[in-house]
């Protein structure tokens, strides 16, 4: 790495030398990386497998180890059995903070209801938002995430946001909420999202309607209760250049681009969901629909990859269908042929 400032060498031109890492820094552009290289020699080492579909994912007869970062899963037939593996990574050097059961994951609560069903979470995140940008439990709600009667743009002859909380990190927060167990705010986050650069009044107040909701949502999230009669089921739907705005087009060519929206169920549970524009510029409903339409299904093909491969290996999945299939809704015929 280069010389950082403020270090001088005893000869010649500083500049002219650079340092030789003998460990791995936090913080660089390559950390992620070699620190997945080392997770994947160690976890090799005593007889893992690193899945051909997903990098994340590794095998170990009929355990499976889920990685994301620095957090992991194990999911195994027995406590002792997993106890076991998290004690051979443990002689192997690596610090394990064994926490039981997933209660908690990522920031994610997980319940597991009377009924067998599973409830996931996020009050605390939501209660850290409300509390970012000032306002508390007691304040007055909002039905929706978003008026149905604004449609954002740059407003750029706004008064520039000057509210005195940070608007890139609330964003940040809103941004996995949306991502991890709140779809219904998707949307409205994106909207927000795309002007972070350059926030004005208007949209500091849109974050500020996204979080009413969320008090009054607070204790929302999603509810699978697995069906093993269901395989993948996949909707999408695009809207044609629904930003479309005459008077800004110059300035942000991005109103002309139609933007695409798909969910994807697995076993009757939702497993992914999506609200972005497309990256070009649709120019019939057919083409947008059937853009909206190819990105959903890239989404779920790798999936249905990774169970067939789960099923390979002999672990059961939750479905009584003889094969991996996945059925695609689209209500536009021009797409569909």
């Amino acid at each position: 790495m280069e010389i950082p400032y403020g270090i001088e060498t005893t000869t010649g031109n500083t500049r002219d030398y650079v340092l030789q890492l003998l460990a791995n820094i936090y913080g660089q552009k390559q950390a992620g990386r070699v620190w997945n290289q080392f997770l994947v020699q160690k976890l090799e080492s005593i007889g893992f497998t690193q899945s051909k579909i997903d990098e994340c994912v590794f095998y170990r007869e009929d355990v499976i180890f889920i990685v994301y970062v620095d957090d992991g899963i194990f999911l195994g037939q027995s406590d002792d059995q997993l106890t076991g593996i998290i004690k051979e990574l443990t002689e192997l050097g690596l610090e394990v903070e064994d926490q039981g059961h997933p209660n908690d994951y990522v920031g994610v609560n997980i319940k597991r209801l009377s009924d067998g069903s599973y409830a996931f979470s996020q009050k605390t995140l939501i209660d850290a938002i409300i509390t970012d940008v000032g306002l508390t439990s007691n304040d007055y709600t909002k039905p929706v995430p978003a008026k149905c009667t604004q449609r954002l743009h740059a407003f750029l002859d706004s008064p520039p946001f000057n509210q005195d909380w940070n608007y890139r990190s609330v964003i940040g927060k809103l941004n996995y909420l949306a991502q991890t167990s709140r779809p219904d705010t998707l949307y409205a986050t994106h909207m927000v999202a795309k002007y972070a650069s350059n926030p004005r009044k208007e949209h500091g107040e849109a974050i500020l309607y996204i979080v009413r909701y969320l008090i009054k949502t607070c204790d929302l999230g999603l509810h699978f209760k697995p069906d093993s009669t269901k395989g993948f089921y996949c909707y999408a739907d695009a809207d044609l250049s629904g930003e479309w705005n005459r008077d800004f087009a110059e300035t942000y060519s991005s109103t002309a681009k139609s933007r695409s929206g798909w969910f994807i169920l697995y076993a009757n549970c939702l497993v992914i969901w999506c609200s972005k524009l497309e990256s070009q510029v649709a120019l019939s409903t057919t083409k947008a629909e059937y853009i909206a339409l190819s990105q959903a299904l890239r989404d779920v093909i790798p999936v249905m990859s990774l169970l067939s491969e789960m099923r390979e290996r002999k672990f059961n999945i939750i479905s009584e269908q003889p094969r991996i299939f996945c059925k695609a809704f689209e209500d536009n015929s021009g797409a569909l042929e």
